[in-house]
């Protein structure tokens, strides 16, 4: 999870970016460019070297919180309204010049550097950038398995700047509806917009908190989540003139300020605690820095933040931190590491910040200095589409030919050239196997599901609700049902195969990261994860109920730290199924591979894309030596037709193995239908 920089308001302290020793007007705050710069590099060291995040995210909300507020505040108390057109204009006409620019510099990085596999994904984020929706497009994405198992896009950055674009259009409505009304009560207009900031201050601060507890991964991108940030600054805004400290106290809550942001990123992991009461640190380390102000001290922190240095650093922290993310993705790529070497990191960071000192100098300023004279909302609406059309029209024309192209699908017809796991049997000529374009195509390969998926059978991690999907006729002779995490339903395409040639019954109970055992569940983030619990215990009663023959389940783990292991938990639930009547199938997990298969054959011949499962495999499957194992349990072991003699091909009879680093490709799993099938009548005796 990344941050981003908030522009501000038209004629705050942004547009002085030079230094001044003291404040020289109401409103004016010249130590904010060196926060600013503090934060915007601790932002870049964090995710360059330390692959983390560093709060400074928090800061820049609040900033902005504390600029837009006092900027419309200013506008009503001048015209009696908010000037719709006027304000929003002169904020996106200087926040798109940039976006676009990087926008556009990432599509041709994809084009060139990123492979095949990443082109869609990185499509849809570059368009929900450009409307200002990358929150909600990752807030989605995080609570969905599939997405999450991504490497992070080249604009996933930009969410924050989605955010601060919705505050920038929520934020104007409120404060002149608080205006209009403190107007017609005859009340002072600061009244009407201290009431607007604690509530929103309020609400936002308790659902923060109660949704960050309940589930973090989306509170993080949430809007409602966030703009108890905004309305801090707001009120820190208005209460900030009549604040009076002596210099003394001014000089230690500085530094105490400053070095409590310095550390935030170090004492908290930022990425799974926040938005919740524990972003009130960094929010509140940048309170107490501009409560400090400008004190002339020379020992006072203001005296660093408003050195030319920070100053210089602070103009061009917007477009600094528009570059740095894509940058640093494509050099990731480029080499296959997760996080930067040092000089690595270096590299990164010249080049970004090279790339915002000309996007200042080339784009910025002339952009500046053409379009403010002209005061007219048209001309900030023509800024926009030129910046806006070059993006839509490359990425819409870009999906259009993605979508378009030819598929290939295994069909009986086809079914020599693309033989998948068929070409592992002994009797199958694997030397007939003609040289065909592997498929699925590495583009389409994260979504190539079972289709039970696209179905919505398939629970996404905030679900409990056991939803049952049913296929195959009420008297079949013979009924199975797949259970598990998603690593259970990747081998539903296959049992489905079996099935339709049988006649068989099939029940679907699948949900994300939610194995079926007894044991505690937890989060990627380490929270007990409810929802499994839940989901598993709805789950069991409605196998009580429907009775299936046998459950296709997971009867081991392979961990995402490496190795496999078979908990204590799988033998607990077994032993409840052999209660109640119901066999077990607990089929033996695949090992995960170290590099995605897709991307692999997309940037290199497939017999070069070849992966050692010993690190994820033990030499003998860990469910044999679980204890209390009932006699209704049969244990499959299928990797040799997915890892053949020890080694994980990306590729098999010219069908894409792995969709990514942990799941089956739909199409594969079709082919390991006879092996499946074989397996089920040596264990069964069906």
């Amino acid at each position: 999870m990344s941050s981003t920089l908030p522009t501000s308001a038209p004629g705050t302290a942004a547009d002085t970016p030079a230094a001044t020793p003291a404040r020289t007007k109401p409103g004016f705050h010249p130590e904010i460019e060196g926060l600013r710069a503090v934060a915007v590099a601790l932002v870049a060291v964090y995710h360059i070297w330390f692959g983390r995040v560093s709060g400074g995210v928090d800061v820049f909300l609040l900033l902005t919180g504390f600029l837009i507020t006092g900027s419309l505040l200013r506008m009503v108390e001048n015209h009696g309204r908010v000037r719709f057109g006027a304000f929003w204009g002169r904020l996106f006409k200087r926040l798109y010049p940039p976006v676009g620019l990087v926008l556009l510099a990432v599509l041709g990085a994809t084009w060139l550097w990123l492979p095949e596999p990443r082109w869609r994904g990185t499509l849809g984020e570059v368009l929900a950038a450009a409307f200002y929706a990358e929150n909600w497009k990752l807030a989605f994405s995080a609570v969905d398995y599939l997405d999450r198992a991504e490497l992070p896009s080249p604009v996933q950055h930009i969410w924050s700047l989605s955010i601060q674009g919705q505050f920038y259009v929520l934020w104007a409505v409120l404060i002149a509806v608080a205006g209009a009304v403190a107007l017609r009560l005859r009340t002072r207009v600061r009244t009407g917009v201290l009431v607007v900031c604690l509530t929103v201050f309020a609400g936002s601060l308790a659902y923060s908190v109660v949704r960050t507890a309940t589930d973090q991964a989306w509170a993080y991108f949430d809007l409602g989540a966030r703009l108890w940030e905004f309305a801090l600054g707001g009120l820190l805004a208005l209460a900030l003139p009549s604040v009076r400290l002596p210099r003394g106290l001014r000089v230690l809550l500085g530094w105490v300020g400053l070095l409590a942001l310095i550390a935030c990123g170090a004492l908290f992991d930022v990425s799974t605690m926040f938005p919740g009461y524990v972003a009130l640190w960094p929010v509140g380390a940048a309170i107490l820095v501009l409560l400090a102000g400008t004190t002339g001290h020379p020992l006072a922190v203001d005296r660093f933040l408003t050195a030319r240095p920070l100053a210089a650093l602070g103009g061009v922290s917007y477009a600094l931190y528009l570059w740095h993310w894509p940058v640093l993705i494509v050099y990731l790529a480029l080499t296959g590491r997760s996080v930067a070497t040092l000089p690595g990191g270096l590299l990164v960071l010249a080049l970004s910040l090279g790339l915002a000192v000309l996007t200042r100098i080339l784009l910025e300023k002339p952009v500046n200095a053409f379009t403010t004279p002209r005061t007219h909302p048209g001309w900030a609406v023509t800024v926009v589409a030129v910046c806006l059309t070059p993006v839509l029209v490359v990425s819409l024309l870009w999906a259009y030919r993605l979508d378009t192209r030819e598929t290939i699908t295994v069909t009986a017809e086809n079914v020599a050239d693309y033989p998948g796991a068929r070409v592992l049997d002994p009797s199958f000529p694997a030397s007939s196997v003609p040289e065909r374009p592997v498929v699925p195509r590495p583009a389409d390969a994260r979504d190539d599901l079972p289709h039970t998926y696209a179905d919505e059978c398939h629970a996404p991690l905030e679900q409990t609700e056991a939803r049952v999907c049913v296929s195959g006729p009420a008297d079949a002779d013979r009924s199975i049902a797949v259970v598990g995490a998603s690593r259970s339903a990747h081998w539903y395409p296959a049992l489905r195969e079996i099935a339709d040639e049988r006649g068989w019954r099939v029940y679907n109970l699948t949900k994300s990261s939610c194995q079926f055992s007894t044991d505690t569940p937890y989060t990627v983030d380490g929270q007990v994860y409810t929802q499994c619990e839940r989901w598993r215990e709805n789950a069991m009663r409605r196998l009580t109920s429907l009775r299936p023959d046998a459950v296709l389940t997971s009867s081991t783990r392979a961990l995402p730290d490496g190795g496999e292991r078979a908990f204590p938990g799988f033998a607990d639930r077994w032993r409840q199924l052999a209660e109640v009547g119901i066999d077990v199938l607990g089929v033996r997990d695949l090992p995960r591979v170290p590099t995605d298969g897709a991307s692999c054959v997309a940037t290199r011949e497939p017999d070069r894309c070849v992966f050692d499962p010993s690190y994820e495999h033990t030499p003998t499957d860990p469910a044999r030596a679980l204890d209390g194992v009932p006699d209704t349990v049969a244990l499959l072991d299928l990797t040799p037709r997915v890892c053949p003699d020890g080694r994980c091909p990306a590729v098999i009879g010219n069908v894409l193995v792995y969709r990514d680093t942990s799941h089956l490709t739909a199409t594969y799993a079709r082919t390991l239908a006879p092996a499946l099938a074989t397996e089920i009548d040596r264990v069964t005796g069906w």
